[in-house]
């Protein structure tokens, strides 16, 4: 895959003549760590498109996995954390896998280090990417659940597709300005995000219309043997649990646009990884208390309106269900500017088209998520979440190994183990990171594969592997179009100095 280098190229120089044309696309560093966390704030909600799935397959037992996840969470964000402040230019996960797996002398036109690197980042640009369609299609259904005048003029993808319109262009303009207006929205939104889940969670308590007994009765499905066929069922459902329940390293993917990475990146992680400790285990906790595991069954979807309905009544249960479905947004919003950012990260290091890379005035990369929004409208047509879920969640189980081995590496390699550490994660953890990196590869890949066909369809997969595989033609061009631009770069440097 290499190639020799023509003879009077001095490649090191055509490396940093070649940057050029990602300078105009530098990410602004405009907010704090209260800015990042309103952001990523949202995570919590990534809850409830697998609320009913997993109670079918797990029943109470879901409130297990939740918690579990989220503790997987912080033993993969303390390494993800203290990556951030290695590498305080990286965009989260993308970036530092890009960081630590590139050739750092190397020489011709591909470069394998970047394609592991490069791949990392678009599995976790896969991960996030779906979330806006995944939300749009629950807004469309719960908008087409509870009014029935819309019910009877459009159908539920007629409203999820309206949805998608109208909010991924709303956040393009928004965001137009750049994060920090993003951040604003956050404050905003995470108000309609927090007040809703929590009152629709906290009612059922005070009403009485919580029953333990509908949770310690249900531990586990009655045929529910601890075989291999469960075992790799459950690994599945850890896979797609992690893609919610782990989701807010999010806050550390804007990195090169927190004033001051080295403390901001730590307090705005933890502190929304402690909001989804609570949330997650309480809002499954509840919902399984209130409706039982049959009331689940009969509303996997939306099983947050059978809960408000019997907590707060129609009136009540109408409010904070508009009030859910506006929190949505701010999920939303957090996917879009994450995937953005994905794609943004690719683009500069050269593992995706240079046109990618570029941003507005405003440091936003505007073109990503215009792609962005119309890649989504178009998964809008799957139509059910968990199918869309479990293709994304494959990604995001390559994404959390590859970067997880990125920091066995980084800690490692010589030259990259004695660069600046503001934060540190506890002595030893890259042990700690190399087992939950070979938790996700293989085991939890091949769970939430093997999980895609008990269900009877290789769809999810098939979608999963063919979007992933997308980007080995997209980095051979992109790594082309690179090479041909360090070459142009010297010649137009060896040119000016003759001179």
């Amino acid at each position: 895959m290499s190639e020799e280098k023509p003879a009077g190229v001095d490649w090191q120089h055509a490396e940093q003549c070649s940057k050029v044309v990602c300078e105009a696309g530098e990410l602004e560093r405009s907010i704090d760590w209260k800015q990042g966390l309103a952001i990523a704030i949202g995570v919590p909600l990534l809850i409830l498109p697998s609320i009913g799935y997993f109670a079918s397959y797990l029943w109470s037992f879901a409130i297990i996995v939740w918690g579990l996840s989220v503790f997987q969470g912080f033993m993969q964000n303390l390494a993800y954390g203290e990556l951030a402040t290695t590498f305080p230019n990286a965009s989260g996960l993308p970036g530092f896998a890009q960081n630590v797996f590139k050739s750092p002398n190397h020489e011709g036109k591909y470069d394998k280090g970047k394609l592991i690197g490069g791949f990392s980042a678009w599995s976790y640009w896969f991960a996030w990417n779906p979330v806006l369609a995944i939300f749009a299609i629950l807004v469309g259904f719960y908008l087409h659940s509870l009014f029935p005048s819309l019910a009877a003029s459009f159908s539920q993808y007629q409203l999820s597709l309206a949805a998608g319109i109208v909010i991924f262009g709303g956040l393009i303009l928004v965001n137009y300005r750049g994060l920090s207006s993003g951040a604003l929205v956050g404050y905003i939104l995470a108000a309609f995000s927090l007040i809703p889940m929590a009152i629709i969670v906290l009612a059922p308590y005070a009403t009485g219309d919580f029953s333990m007994a509908n949770v310690t009765g249900t531990w586990l499905p009655t045929d529910w043997a601890w075989d291999v066929n469960h075992i790799l069922i459950l690994l599945g459902i850890f896979a797609m649990a992690q893609w919610s329940a782990c989701a807010w390293e999010t806050a550390a993917i804007y990195g090169p646009e927190y004033k001051n990475p080295g403390s901001d990146v730590p307090k705005a992680l933890f502190s929304c990884g402690a909001i989804c400790l609570v949330a997650y285990i309480l809002v499954q906790m509840t919902v399984t208390g209130v409706i039982g595991i049959d009331g689940i069954a009969a509303a996997p979807i939306d099983p947050m309106l059978p809960v408000a309905q019997a907590a707060l009544g129609d009136v009540g249960s109408t409010i904070a269900i508009v009030m859910l479905i506006a929190a949505m947004v701010l999920i939303i919003q957090t996917a879009y500017l994450g995937s953005s950012r994905a794609m943004h990260s690719m683009a500069t290091e050269g593992n995706l088209p240079k046109v990618l890379a570029k941003t507005n005035a405003h440091g936003t990369p505007i073109l990503a998520m215009v792609i962005i929004g119309v890649f989504n409208l178009i998964l809008i047509s799957m139509g059910t979440p968990s199918a869309i879920l479990a293709a994304s969640a494959i990604g995001y189980v390559c994404a959390n190994g590859i970067s997880l081995f990125a920091y066995v590496k980084a800690k490692s390699r010589p030259d990259l183990a004695g660069l600046e550490r503001p934060f540190k994660a506890p002595a030893g953890w890259k042990n700690v990171a190399l087992l939950f990196g070979l938790f996700n590869i293989p085991l939890c890949l091949v769970g939430i594969i093997y999980l895609n066909s008990v269900e009877g369809s290789w769809f999810s997969t098939i979608v999963g592997i063919c979007v992933l595989g997308l980007y080995v033609p997209l980095w051979f061009y992109s790594q082309h179009e690179a090479h041909v631009d360090k070459i142009a770069a010297v010649g137009l440097v060896s040119s000016i100095e003759k001179k």
